[in-house]
């Protein structure tokens, strides 16, 4: 069916999204020590055992049900046989099989973060203002503001994300007080910029970094000649991207298999 991207089913911006993810998971099977990508048949997924105990880094994407169905026992081995404790998979919430698969299987659902959208035609341009930013933020400032901003042990970043390759990621940092606070990753994969581990230091919430830093993100994958953006927003970063100009395209929820 014909469409301009203005009228495309919400179904075409999640195959967008989820291709984005893809991109962003093999760097992790590839920079973490000791890990691995598992690649099947319309199955992908991430074995990091550098951090068996986050299953967010131990994800797994499908295509279709009958893949995730085909795949599920094999993926529980091969987490198994790598010391990983706790892995997941998305599902998104119009998929009710493979939910309910994966309960039956004795996984659990962890957590619900909204799949976004944003046409980036109609994305206003910024006004940084006095926004002290950079595109050539650090990978370590990456991982330490993610640890500190999500209450994990120091290193638990480092150890989950290694050192992928260096076109993996474009990472931007926003300062405050003349040090990076607040951070962000992005991919570039068939005319989308996936947007990855945006995170801030607490001292330095509700100073609006994270939002304006994305908004100037956003307007140079614009210049890039990419068309749209798409992220996984937890509760609280929901409302941020929201008045940014994402859409909600609905629940991904993580069911997780916790040993």
């Amino acid at each position: 069916m014909a469409m301009d991207r203005s009228g495309w089913l919400a179904s075409e911006w999640l195959a967008r999204m989820l291709r984005s993810m893809e991109t962003a998971w093999r760097a992790l099977g590839v920079g973490s020590e000791g890990a691995r990508m598992i690649e099947g048949d319309g199955v992908l997924a991430a074995v990091v055992p550098a951090v068996p105990e986050r299953s967010v880094f131990n994800s797994v994407l499908y295509e279709t049900p009958a893949n995730l169905a085909a795949a599920r026992d094999e993926l529980a081995g091969a987490y198994d046989e790598a010391g990983v404790n706790a892995w997941t998979v998305w599902v998104p919430e119009s998929d009710r099989d493979s939910a309910a698969l994966l309960a039956s299987a004795g996984h659990r659902l962890d957590a619900t973060p909204r799949g976004m959208v944003l046409d980036l035609a109609g994305f206003a341009e910024p006004d940084p203002g006095d926004l002290d930013w950079s595109a050539a933020g650090s990978l370590g400032e990456l991982k330490r503001i993610n640890d500190a901003a999500y209450g994990d042990p120091p290193g638990t970043f480092d150890r989950g994300i290694g050192n992928p390759p260096a076109d993996a990621w474009r990472i931007y940092e926003a300062r405050f007080d003349g040090a990076a606070a607040s951070v962000l990753a992005t991919t570039d994969f068939e005319g989308d910029c996936g947007i990855w581990w945006v995170a801030t230091v607490p001292e330095a919430r509700g100073r609006g970094l994270s939002r304006d830093l994305l908004r100037v993100v956003l307007a140079e994958a614009r210049e890039r000649g990419l068309e749209t953006s798409t992220l996984q927003a937890t509760k609280l970063g929901r409302p941020v991207y929201e008045r940014v100009g994402y859409r909600d395209l609905g629940a991904l929820q993580m069911w997780e298999l916790r040993r």
